[in-house]
């Protein structure tokens, strides 16, 4: 299986202040301030409703919080950024055709070709993208975002509910980003997953930041109430 290769951004900083979201009169994100400046994949985790997916959607752009900011400090001050979706957004076109759309005529089709086969696609190259199964799709979709050749890796529960080799296919590929200076902002119900893949831990509950901490820290002595139940798999309110 072949690398798709990048050169990303080292030493991007994002720098989230007084953050907050309010939507349809409640308030979903409250006073969120964070300096993420480490290396690598910085998780999120929580539960259901923490805010997890409306913080990731602010860092993107997709939503403009109500007031604060988020900054990003580094060689460049507008990092090129690619999201993957938890259900992968395809075009009904071949997945060959996905590719060529994200790539905008930057790359040749062997290249194309061999980023197909960085996530064992090669074979369905002219399959129809919205016939593919789920775990294929949602490879297809980082490849896609991959192409952009990002400094920011946005990814909202990728890998929810795939099979077991698209998991490890698409974690490969996040941590051979990683290598390649390509910051990475994952969301994820997975403990063991959270644990293979962080280099740090957002850990959010009723829209505010509970914990944030390196990842060893976190799983190994969690400072919050809501964090440690959390982690042994009891309901957070």
């Amino acid at each position: 299986m072949r690398e798709i290769r990048h050169s990303g951004q080292p030493n991007l900083q994002i720098r989230i202040n007084n953050l907050c979201l309010d939507m349809r009169g409640s308030r979903l994100l409250d006073q969120i301030d964070l300096i993420l400046k480490q290396p690598g994949v910085t998780m999120i985790l929580g539960p259901n409703g923490a805010g997890k997916s409306l913080l990731l959607k602010c860092i993107h752009g997709l939503l403009f919080p109500t007031w604060g900011s988020i900054d990003f400090d580094g060689l460049n001050k507008n990092p090129k950024q690619a999201m993957v979706f938890q259900k992968p957004i395809l075009l009904r076109r071949s997945v060959m055709d996905n590719m060529r759309f994200a790539d905008q005529g930057t790359q040749t089709d062997t290249e194309l070709e061999q980023a197909l086969d960085s996530v064992q696609l090669l074979e369905k190259i002219d399959h129809p993208a919205t016939q593919l199964s789920g775990g294929e799709q949602q490879r297809l979709a980082l490849a896609r975002a991959l192409l952009t050749k990002p400094d920011l890796l946005l990814l909202d529960e990728p890998t929810a509910s795939l099979d077991p080799a698209s998991v490890v296919i698409i974690e490969k590929l996040i941590q051979q980003a990683t290598q390649q200076h390509i910051k990475s902002i994952f969301i994820s119900h997975d403990i063991g997953q959270a644990k293979r893949l962080s280099a740090d831990v957002i850990f959010l509950n009723r829209g505010q930041v509970v914990e944030y901490s390196d990842a060893a820290s976190f799983f190994s002595d969690p400072h919050s109430d809501e964090a440690r139940a959390f982690l042994s798999g009891e309901i957070v309110l």
